[in-house]
């Protein structure tokens, strides 16, 4: 049997730190908003059904919003478990960017009701797991398990970021999702920083420095 047959893979991959054989949970990891100035760092896990497949399953990034909200409902009725983990403002002031992104996946996989026989994560970096991890650079574009989780992370940060917009409509986090555009970077130097900002992020730090709080 050629390598996740049970669930075909949009580019071929060899897992180097595990073998793979049939019948395994092999979970699917990624992350949203390592970039923004605001807000949690969100990540899923994901451990799809060989049995149900899912049509479509892209990086969250090429799809439409429709189309994303439209998969989010299938991957939670069809996977075998899913799990959302995240890291907040102040854990990623207190740890930096990368290491609070490494405990927002833990908190992930930890969160699967099944336990995942290996992990595959999107990017280059892998978080200390109880399992065989491994890297898969582009991987939310190429393992389907992997853009199942970037597709509920993504859903899940793009929710919060239109209930903070609810609160502060004067920044529009609706609009750019808490990065760090022209219409955000206008709106912290004119408001100040909120609670929700990233106190260790370059823009936000400099607007603190001012004494620009909301």
């Amino acid at each position: 049997m050629d390598p996740f047959a049970e669930y075909a893979l949009a580019e071929p991959f060899i897992p180097s730190r595990f073998s793979w054989s049939a019948g395994m949970r092999v979970a699917g990891v990624d992350e949203v908003g390592r970039g923004p100035l605001v807000g949690a760092v969100v990540t899923a896990a994901v451990i799809l059904d060989p049995e149900q497949p899912i049509a479509g399953l892209a990086d969250s990034k090429k799809l439409t919003e429709k189309k994303r909200l439209q998969l989010e409902d299938e991957i939670k009725s069809k996977a075998l478990c899913w799990s959302l983990g995240r890291a907040e403002p102040a854990e990623i002031d207190q740890l930096n960017i990368l290491h609070a992104t490494m405990l927002a996946m833990q908190r992930a996989v930890q969160g699967l009701s099944l336990d995942a026989h290996a992990v595959l994560v999107d990017g280059n970096r892998v978080p200390a797991l109880a399992c065989p991890v491994e890297a898969v650079v582009k991987g939310d574009g190429r393992v389907p398990a992997i853009s199942a989780a970037s597709i509920l992370a993504k859903v899940a940060r793009d929710r919060e970021m239109q209930q903070l917009h609810e609160q502060y409509p004067q920044y529009g986090f609706d609009r750019h999702k808490g990065y760090p555009t022209k219409v955000h970077l206008a709106a912290l130097n004119e408001y100040g920083a909120l609670a929700e900002h990233r106190r260790s992020f370059g823009p936000v730090s400099a607007a603190i420095a001012q004494g620009k709080l909301f």
